[in-house]
């Protein structure tokens, strides 16, 4: 275990996540991984434990922009890959949301990639070696009213991912944005968004285990970006066809409340 790679993941406990640690596992990568809830943290490294799989599990608030970076002070193993999974969302007109946790949103999504990737990327291409792996969405593309900061958020991230990425792209050095659209996992519970029509079908919903693996394929490719499912990436190319104002009235219907009979 001393001489394999080790994978850092951020919100490695749930979701696309933990579905990203556990295909990790399966290659036989270290993991590091990061999240809030210690239980969570615990229940997480006992399911994927094994003698070939050495397991660290840290417990910390990235929201918070002294623990992201504490985090990257109390690493002083080697990371081979990155994986900045962890993100939140807040579901409502953007009148009517409280302004704290937005900027929660916006510390955890935007400020906390940020951190993280300077850091790590700094020792990664000092190496000649490394792979990042950003969770965008395909949000990044859609102005989205009903969640205009997390979209804006995702904007930010996947901009960030090809702007460093080509930044280093002569160093061994690689960057790959992760862009699902809506997936089963507890994100929406978390936002407030059950009420949302656009998230009313379950059955349309992507498994977080399949959108990983098409992350992690591209990831290990080295490729710069994967939009998950054929239908998120036709809704994406259609809308670069649209006027921006165009796509925000599509998203504003497609996400508003539904009607309570």
């Amino acid at each position: 275990m001393e001489n394999q790679k080790t994978a850092l993941i951020t919100g490695g406990t749930s979701g696309i996540g933990k579905e990203l640690a556990k295909l990790f596992a399966k290659d036989k990568y270290n993991l590091i991984i990061v999240a809030r809830d210690q239980a969570e943290l615990d229940s997480t490294a006992a399911e994927l434990g094994s003698d070939d799989v050495k397991i660290t599990t840290i417990a910390k608030d990235l929201s918070d922009m002294e623990q992201a970076k504490a985090l990257c002070s109390e690493i002083t193993e080697q990371i081979d890959v990155l994986v900045n999974d962890a993100g939140q969302g807040v579901y409502g007109l953007f009148t009517e949301n409280d302004l704290e946790r937005e900027l929660g949103i916006i510390h955890l999504n935007v400020c906390a990639t940020v951190i993280l990737t300077k850091h790590f990327l700094k020792e990664m291409v000092n190496r000649g070696n490394g792979k990042i792996l950003n969770l965008g969405s395909v949000a990044g593309k859609l102005p989205g009213p009903w969640q205009a900061v997390y979209h804006a958020t995702k904007a930010f991230v996947l901009s960030f991912t090809t702007a460093v990425r080509e930044e280093v792209k002569d160093s061994g050095v690689t960057l790959t944005a992760l862009m699902p659209g809506v997936t089963d996992t507890d994100f929406f519970n978390k936002a407030g968004m059950n009420d949302s029509k656009a998230v009313q079908d379950k059955d349309a919903m992507a498994d977080p285990a399949e959108v990983a693996k098409e992350g992690y394929d591209a990831l290990m490719a080295g490729r710069d970006r994967v939009i998950a499912g054929w239908k998120n990436s036709a809704e994406v190319h259609a809308a670069n066809l649209m006027p921006d104002s165009t796509v925000a009235h599509q998203l504003y219907e497609q996400q508003k409340r539904v009607t309570k009979q």
